[in-house]
């Protein structure tokens, strides 16, 4: 059984001293590839060269997160631009836009800055034909109408770290979007809700992803043997997400896992990074089938 974690911070300060044998584990826990997540410039700088010093196992996102939407000015847009813009010579390494999104929950950026940067970010998809790997957390409905108005002139992409209403979900599963789950659903007191929407994703819209070091999922922490340190999540306890997942769609793990990672490499094109990293084993993917207009 392998994996794919679609989204972990691991140029975070929580992996600074140990980040090897964070990788390991990953290996060791069934981990076949991590995308990591960029944020800002430097994140998504940072994630290049993991990605780089990594071949074949890692790669990149590129972009700016909403609570970061008021440091994307134009002239930082054109620097993710030449990040993945070319893919053949400048970065393989970047498999999809962003984080990019909507955020008023916090609103650690003015919401018309968040809105503008989002936009800013669907061109550049819209331009290099990359997936968005998307945010959205109490802004729905901007979020929802802002991607609807796009939809048509970007391949797809994914709602990460979905957590919000069955309403939403359907809305979002509508565009044609895929859904990722994470440790929020192992979570008794928050994640009732998504426990009982799982099961509503199509199997060909579902992806799994830690967003470590964030959302350590809860049921390990009654873990019988020793628990994980409560302040990290990390990727090796992607099966967790992954065991809890197919509980709740009355699926066998081994399925929910094949059909997620098959998922992953297809949105992304995974299979041809490992191929220009130097894993010529993957096969080349199928085309991505162009969305029908409704």
């Amino acid at each position: 059984m392998e994996l794919i974690d679609i989204g972990a911070n691991l140029g975070h300060a929580a992996f600074r001293h140990d980040l090897s044998p964070v990788l390991s584990r990953a290996r060791q826990a069934g981990l076949a590839h991590i995308m990591v997540t960029g944020t800002d410039l430097e994140s998504s700088e940072g994630a290049i060269s993991l990605s780089r010093a990594h071949p074949g196992f890692l790669s990149a996102t590129a972009g700016f997160h909403p609570h970061h939407a008021a440091q994307c000015t134009p002239e930082k847009m054109t620097c993710i631009k030449q990040l993945c813009a070319a893919p053949e010579v400048v970065a393989p390494e970047v498999v999809a836009i962003g984080e990019t999104g909507l955020d008023y929950n916090r609103d650690y950026s003015p919401r018309p800055a968040q809105r503008q940067a989002f936009e800013m970010h669907l061109a550049l998809a819209a331009e290099t034909g990359k997936p968005l790997f998307l945010h959205q957390r109490d802004a729905h409905e901007d979020f929802h109408a802002i991607l609807k108005d796009w939809r048509d002139r970007i391949i797809g992409g994914v709602v990460h770290c979905f957590t919000d209403s069955t309403e939403a979900l359907s809305a979002y599963l509508d565009l044609d979007m895929h859904i990722g789950i994470t440790g929020w659903i192992c979570d008794e007191r928050r994640g009732r809700a998504l426990q009982q929407s799982v099961g509503h994703i199509p199997a060909d819209r579902l992806l799994i992803e830690t967003d470590a070091p964030y959302l350590l999922p809860r049921s390990l922490l009654n873990s019988p043997s020793p628990p994980p340190d409560p302040r990290r999540n990390e990727p090796a306890y992607l099966p967790e997400v992954l065991r809890t997942v197919a509980q709740h769609r009355n699926e066998d793990p081994q399925k929910t896992a094949a059909t997620t990672t098959t998922n992953a490499r297809r949105l992304f094109n995974l299979n041809r990074h490992s191929r220009e990293s130097g894993n010529p084993e993957q096969k080349p993917p199928a085309p991505e089938a162009q969305r029908q207009s409704r």
